[in-house]
């Protein structure tokens, strides 16, 4: 566990990290990208932290993913790319930087240093972890593999490397329909998350898709009476739901994507009123560049996710500790699962 009180006297030391209008003024076009979402004061208390990092990134000659449930302080203020596991995980293979600095949570880091194992992989929090990552281990993937004798294993990114590399291919959420399509057998195995399982078994009836008993605790939250109780009291919102999200959720939204899709359908779609059945950072990170949709409804937030804070990312790059590390046996067979899903994206997207 990360000691607060000495991070911030190493970074007293080193940065005047005091609430500064004159800094939030300077990088006004930056704030612009938030400003719906974040107040002045709080511009004013995230400025210099966003400063120093984006001065430090240079000198220390890194970049820094930030996944699409960050908070919008990272995500439009630090972050040199954005998006989602798929988009970060095509993303990393062409990082030209000597260091990367993962802003998401532990399995991306793994993703990142699988795929660039010869640069240094940063985490600003190594607690950030996930509940569906920890839901399966190696021992999971053989018992599957047992269970259904020679059925390939689909496992989602949202795992470690041990899984990854008991596999044969990785899918997001956002390509899982096309690999399970794509995969040369009648039955597939699909790990960890059950719900996206289950969400696919509707789109890939062709296939027999059996799946571990794995949830995310953000996802698995929302209920099918929500999403009506809510379009009861609020009528005219569209609806819109991540497949990690149980079935009926799904079925009773408007549209079921991955946070890529979910950005990308907004956009195109711009309804009045939307609800974004996700994590709560989704909305934030998006609201500011569609000014005419009307962000409304509850959402969930990820505790992991939001250990990843400016001044954990300004800890990591000063000290460059949080280094991730996988073991490189462990990250050779992992490599294999996830160029296959790169691969097999890339060429059913051509």
């Amino acid at each position: 566990m990360l000691d607060q009180i000495a991070l911030r006297a190493e970074l007293a030391d080193h940065y005047d990290l005091s609430p500064s209008t004159d800094i939030a003024t300077a990088h006004a076009d930056i704030y612009a990208r938030m400003d719906r979402v974040v107040t002045p004061p709080d511009w004013a208390i995230y400025a210099p932290y966003v400063a120093a990092i984006n001065q430090l990134k240079k000198d220390r000659n890194a970049v820094i993913l930030a996944h699409n449930y960050m908070t919008p302080e990272i995500y439009h203020g630090i972050a040199d790319v954005v998006g989602d596991s798929l988009q970060l995980a095509i993303e990393a293979t062409k990082v030209k930087a000597d260091v990367i600095v993962q802003c998401g949570v532990h399995f991306m880091a793994e993703t990142s240093k699988i795929l660039n194992p010869a640069k240094t992989v940063l985490i600003p929090d190594m607690e950030a972890g996930c509940s569906l990552a920890e839901s399966i281990t190696a021992e999971g993937i053989a018992e599957m593999r047992a269970k259904y004798p020679g059925a390939p294993v689909v496992t989602y990114v949202n795992t470690t490397a041990e899984v990854k590399a008991a596999s044969d291919i990785c899918c997001t959420s956002s390509n899982a329909v096309q690999i399970v399509r794509g995969m040369d057998s009648d039955t597939v195995i699909m790990t960890p998350d059950k719900y996206l399982a289950q969400n696919i078994v509707n789109l890939v009836p062709e296939k027999n898709i059996v799946w571990w008993d794995g949830a995310c605790i953000v996802h698995e939250q929302y209920t099918a009476q929500d999403l009506r109780d809510f379009r009861e009291w609020n009528p005219g919102t569209r609806i819109i739901a991540h497949p990690e999200c149980p079935p009926d959720v799904v079925v009773e939204a408007d549209f079921s994507g991955s946070t890529s899709g979910i950005i990308d359908y907004v956009t195109q779609q711009r309804p009045e009123k939307a609800m974004l059945v996700t994590e709560c950072s989704m909305a934030s990170n998006i609201s500011d560049a569609l000014p005419d949709v009307d962000f409304v409804g509850p959402c969930n937030m990820c505790p992991y996710m939001k250990k990843i804070t400016l001044e954990k990312v300004l800890w990591s790059l000063h000290t460059m500790q949080g280094a991730v590390e996988v073991d490189p046996e462990v990250a050779a067979k992992a490599r294999v699962a996830v160029q296959r899903m790169i691969d097999l994206s890339a060429k059913m997207a051509g």
